[in-house]
């Protein structure tokens, strides 16, 4: 049973609602995104600029396609009349999106997706418009997961059909930019979890995060009772469970925390006990690969590889302990406890136990507790120049493990006064024979 369904944007002259917006609409759902097909693009997206108090921009002027930003971020994209709308719409990737409406409330639907709609059924157009856009096998599983449709059984072995044909060259691989965009849209999705286990069973994990993979059936035993990629996704699922807002990196960084392991994988001759040595070192320098692979914007890797980095570190026992642990990483803070936290709840080995769980979860406990009491880090009592002239140092490294020290004994409170940060120096001078 499909929604009330929304009111829609006033249309622009002669133009036709096309693509998801039209789908959504007749799903009940109010679309983030519009698609008109105009005789005029530059002008209807002026008008409608003008209209709505946003911003117009060329997207490619040879084709005559234009966007409009709205202020409340709903996008509006232009582009001409296709001569014959039929043909364009038979052109497209799956039959929910072949639709279009007109200004009177007519819906074109020549393959038939209102009736998929009504069934939930994810369903290509042809196999030829498939293989015409590899990229839409990656969007058959977005799809699939965020509109919480079926997967056709044809449309489902004709993606299976693309990955093997991308795997073995005889198909054109997208460009990254635009697989990115699709694995991020799903990625975002609160199902994150099983959109990534959709893209493992229909081969298009491999051609995407081939690293993750390493993980099948690499057992680990003790604290895990899933292997090294389950445990990823389990981590994933576990983080959206708690965080279900949670940032981009974050979700990264829970997926691949453990993607180091089967690099550092050794096992004792004697004992038989695994070990995994680095992996969280490994781990983030694969993240960064990874990540930069599929051109995702600097800020997001090093924020992911950073977490993946430090998600081995030791949680504090003490609430001393729990202040250091603040002050070495408030950058990473709070996203490092939820990938931390995500990680232990994804583990449910033989060393688990409820009285381990409730341990790990009052360390926690401490760390934001002290993060609460000093949310930033306290103003320096001495300068980087100040420091210098107390030691008698000159500008280089010295000066730097100086200022940190001291930086770390005033987030413990060990310091609070320029006197007492004097005093500090000169002891930590002296016991570091500087």
């Amino acid at each position: 049973m499909f929604r009330r369904r929304p009111l829609l944007p006033v249309f622009p002259e002669g133009g036709v609602l096309v693509g998801g917006a039209a789908r959504d609409w007749l799903r009940g759902v109010a679309a983030k995104d519009y698609d008109w097909a105009v005789p005029a693009p530059q002008r209807a997206a002026q008008e409608q600029a003008d209209a709505l108090g946003g911003a117009v921009f060329a997207l490619d002027t040879a084709r005559g396609y234009w966007r409009v930003t709205a202020p409340d971020g709903v996008q509006h994209d232009f582009v001409p009349l296709p001569a014959d709308m039929t043909a364009d719409l038979t052109r497209r990737d799956f039959t929910v999106n072949a639709l279009a409406l007109t200004a009177y409330g007519r819906v074109i639907d020549p393959t038939g997706g209102q009736r998929d709609l009504r069934a939930r059924r994810l369903r290509m157009v042809s196999g030829a418009n498939l293989r015409a856009d590899p990229l839409r096998a990656w969007r058959a599983v977005r799809f699939k997961v965020t509109l919480g449709f079926r997967l056709e059984a044809a449309t489902e072995a004709a993606v299976r059909q693309v990955a093997l044909d991308l795997a073995a060259r005889t198909l054109p691989f997208p460009a990254w930019e635009r697989v990115r965009d699709e694995v991020q849209a799903l990625l975002a999705h609160t199902d994150a979890a099983r959109g990534v286990l959709r893209l493992e069973e229909l081969g298009l994990l491999a051609l995407t995060v081939p690293e993750l993979r390493e993980g099948v059936g690499l057992i680990q035993g003790g604290f895990h009772h899933l292997d090294v990629f389950d445990h990823g996704v389990e981590a994933l699922h576990q983080l959206l469970a708690r965080v279900p807002d949670a940032p981009l990196p974050l979700r990264w960084a829970a997926l691949l925390h453990d993607v180091g392991k089967p690099r550092t994988h050794a096992r004792d001759p004697q004992s038989g006990r695994m070990s995994f040595h680095g992996h969280d070192k490994v781990g983030a320098a694969l993240t960064s690969q990874i990540l930069s692979r599929l051109k995702v914007p600097g800020d997001d890797v090093t924020s992911a590889s950073a977490l993946v980095g430090a998600h081995m570190v030791p949680l504090p026992s003490t609430e001393r302990e729990a202040r250091r642990f603040v002050h070495r990483r408030r950058a990473l803070l709070p996203d490092l406890l939820s990938v931390m936290l995500a990680d232990r709840e994804a583990a449910r080995g033989p060393s688990s136990s409820p009285h381990s769980r409730l341990a790990y979860q009052q360390a926690m406990g401490r760390v934001l507790a002290a993060l609460e009491e000093q949310p930033t880090p306290p103003p320096p009592l001495l300068t980087g120049r100040d420091v210098m002239a107390l030691l008698g140092l000159a500008p280089g490294p010295r000066v730097g493990e100086a200022v940190r020290a001291l930086a770390e004994a005033e987030a413990l409170g060990e310091v609070t006064t320029p006197d007492g940060a004097r005093a500090f120096l000169h002891s930590w001078a002296g016991a570091s024979g500087s």
